[in-house]
């Protein structure tokens, strides 16, 4: 008998125009393993309606018979059908208040959910991710905002001419402009040093970088950040940094250990303030929990001159986190806004004293088209056995690989054994 998969319109807000599924591989997957698609109508998706109608989906409002309904982002609770198998991605692993209700009604609604944050290989890293692209976004958009509080500052500067990344007709009309801007750098020059920390080195920050490196610059460690500080040319910096530049050991007489800050990172405290006073763009691309130790703080902005932070792209967007000024998420057309530690205020937009923070949670977003080819193409090998998988069987006896069967947190009316911390959430 042939399987039957839905995707849903997204209906988050009126950015949320990705598909986790392309056209292309709804064809590929009808015609390799006889997987029938239903797609729900929406006019403004990233895919237009024809496209998945050209390959072969079903265009219907009506998923009563998907037996797994794709989603990218979180199904309202009203719109959730009982006993269905939904994948998306929930926001619920953290405990996350917002989502809790949601995380009940899959509960009582006895759904499956498989959530594409979990899906790791055995090593723990993220197979099916959309990662890379808001690094990309996010990097285009921290240049765009430079520009501007660049220009507050009355300092000229090329990057006044790069746009938010949503304006761009695709990410290569953005390279392209962004190779054109950094032409007009090295051949004019630069009449400052600019110094741009990454703190991570995952799939977000890659992307980020990816866009960075468009743009001429010198990659220097930390260390020597620090040694030279003073020696600066004119040139863009680049600074990437790992855990072991972030946090110390609280005991002087341990070492810093890695795996040792992952399982106790209650030993460790934060050691970034020794670098903030040389970085003028820190790109925030890593992974956080109220556990760990945070980058910037309310009480570092006020206790100390940033008069040369320009700017904080915080992607990671985990509100009150690694950065603490980060106390609301933003839209693309609406990215920005600008704290006063002087008097712990917020101002929207590039304007005003203090620092500005860019905080947009959706970003590939702004890369739709792109960003769902990738997303698509990651998640396209687990597509079959997802669709064949039997769901009405007991959770321990379910066919699935050890990357999907890890990511199912909720299945017949249970949250499965390794969610099972989140009842304390509930």
């Amino acid at each position: 008998m042939n399987k039957t998969i839905g995707i849903r319109r997204e209906d988050k807000n009126k950015w949320e125009v990705r598909v986790p599924i392309i056209p292309d591989a709804v064809k590929l997957i009808k015609d390799k393993w006889g997987i029938n698609s239903i797609v729900q109508p929406y006019a403004t998706r990233a895919f237009k309606d024809e496209e998945y109608l050209k390959d072969g989906a079903e265009i219907n409002e009506d998923l009563l018979k998907a037996d797994i309904i794709f989603a990218v982002k979180e199904v309202p609770i009203n719109l959730l059908l009982e006993n269905k198998t939904y994948l998306f991605f929930s926001h619920t692993i953290k405990g996350q208040s917002y989502n809790m209700p949601l995380l009940k009604a899959l509960l009582n609604k006895k759904c499956t959910l498989i959530d594409y944050e979990c899906i790791k290989d055995n090593k723990g890293r993220r197979l099916v991710f959309f990662g890379k692209y808001a690094g990309l976004a996010g990097m285009i958009d921290a240049l765009h905002g430079l520009g501007k509080r660049l220009d507050y500052y009355g300092k000229k500067s090329p990057f006044l001419h790069i746009k938010p990344a949503y304006e761009y007709l695709d990410l290569e009309d953005a390279e392209l402009h962004i190779k054109n801007i950094a032409a007009e750098i090295v051949e004019n020059g630069l009449l400052y040093p600019l110094v741009f920390g990454f703190a991570g080195y995952g799939n977000v920050s890659k992307g980020a970088q990816e866009i960075f490196d468009l743009l001429p610059n010198e990659v220097i460690t930390p260390e020597d950040l620090i040694k030279n500080k003073n020696n600066l040319e004119n040139k863009i910096y680049k600074v990437i940094f790992e855990e072991k530049h972030m946090v110390r050991p609280i005991n002087n007489d341990y070492l810093f250990d890695l795996k040792d800050y992952y399982k106790n990172p209650n030993n460790y405290e934060s050691k970034f303030e020794d670098y903030l006073p040389y970085i003028n763009v820190l790109i925030n691309a890593i992974y956080w929990d109220a556990r760990y130790p945070r980058l910037v703080t309310k009480q570092y902005l006020k206790e100390n001159d940033i008069s040369n932070f320009f700017i904080i792209s915080d992607i990671s967007c985990d509100i009150d986190g690694a950065i603490e000024i980060t106390h609301k998420s933003t839209k693309p057309d609406e990215p920005a806004y600008t704290y006063n530690p002087k008097n712990n205020s917020f101002i929207d937009g590039y304007s005003g004293e203090g620092i500005v923070n860019m905080a947009v949670d959706n970003l590939p977003c702004e890369l739709p088209r792109d960003s769902s080819v990738a997303f698509s193409n990651s998640l396209f090998p687990f597509i079959k056995e997802i669709a064949h998988a039997d769901y009405s069987n007991d959770f321990s006896d379910l066919d699935l690989c050890n990357s999907i069967k890890n990511a199912i947190i909720t299945h017949k009316g249970e949250l499965t054994p390794q969610y099972k911390y989140l009842e304390k959430y509930l």
